[in-house]
């Protein structure tokens, strides 16, 4: 899943390409994509791009027409960029491409989306907290406002794991299970640690773990087109997707913990005290 430093990468990207071109279409081939209907996604033909901003893990189009195009990229989405934008019709139904969008000097881009459990959301509307996700984000952790003070009290009283806390977009914006565990790990913190129990200095080591992860996975985004971001974060994770390897930092093997829809990876050296945790699909606790 693309996440907010593959989602800045993008929008960077996209900003430094299309703001001030003109809508030359705009077409949905993915019905199930499409969460808004009005204003119409037709209102952005003729607009001219004014800026490209992220909110959390959504990518906003502001147009002069007073319409934004919003997308999330969920877990298999991606965006396809063209300087010269096919000419062939998508046929829906036959195709990954959930949407494309052409602007007035030939170039475009289509939203894709891999497997078979489509979740890609585009949206078309007037202000970008009419759509409920970007409406109930928590802070952005990179923003100038939120400091060590804010990440704390954030985590007091939540009796949650923080793995959790990290993911949860309603807490803080733009973190998923990837970064979630780069950061734990940088943090040398078990995922299952529970946010209320934290000291003020594992505080302080997990806020200060969080903005260097983030902000590095920026830096290494930044200026790369859509066909290498996801290559580059793969080549940044340092424990996640990696089971089997061995941790960067002390060699000792990075483990999985799997549950219904994904996984995550931790070193135990680093972060448990050599302790192994429980496989959900065993139900059990290895000791």
């Amino acid at each position: 899943m693309p996440e907010m430093p593959e989602v800045e990468g993008l929008v960077e990207f996209l900003r430094g390409r299309v703001t001030g071109l003109h809508v030359a279409k705009a077409t949905v081939s993915a019905i199930n994509a499409l969460k808004t209907y009005d204003p119409p996604l037709t209102a952005l033909v003729g607009s001219a791009v004014t800026a490209v901003d992220r909110h959390g893990k959504f990518v906003d189009v502001s147009t002069d027409a007073g319409v934004h195009l919003v997308f999330h990229l969920a877990k298999a989405g991606w965006l396809r960029w063209h300087d010269v934008l096919p000419s062939t019709v998508i046929k829906p139904g036959k195709t990954p491409i959930a949407l494309r969008v052409g602007f007035d000097d030939g170039s475009g881009f289509d939203l894709t989306e891999a497997g078979t459990k489509k979740s890609l959301a585009v949206y078309a509307v007037h202000a970008p907290d009419e759509v409920p996700g970007i409406a109930r984000l928590g802070p952005d952790p990179l923003s100038d406002g939120f400091d060590r003070a804010a990440f704390g009290e954030l985590l007091t009283g939540r009796r949650t794991q923080i793995k959790g806390v990290l993911r949860d977009q309603s807490i803080i914006a733009g973190v998923g299970n990837a970064y979630s565990d780069e950061i734990l790990h940088a943090a040398k913190m078990s995922p299952y640690a529970l946010a209320a129990t934290l000291t003020d200095e594992e505080v302080d080591r997990l806020f200060r773990a969080m903005v260097e992860t983030l902000t590095e996975a920026i830096d290494a985004a930044r200026s790369k087109p859509p066909a290498e971001l996801k290559d580059a974060k793969r080549r940044g994770m340092r424990v996640h997707g990696r089971r089997g390897e061995a941790c960067p930092v002390c060699g000792d093997e990075v483990r999985s913990v799997f549950f219904a829809d994904n996984s995550l990876e931790y070193c135990p050296t680093c972060q448990t005290g050599g302790k192994l945790l429980a496989d959900r699909r065993l139900s059990r606790l290895l000791k």
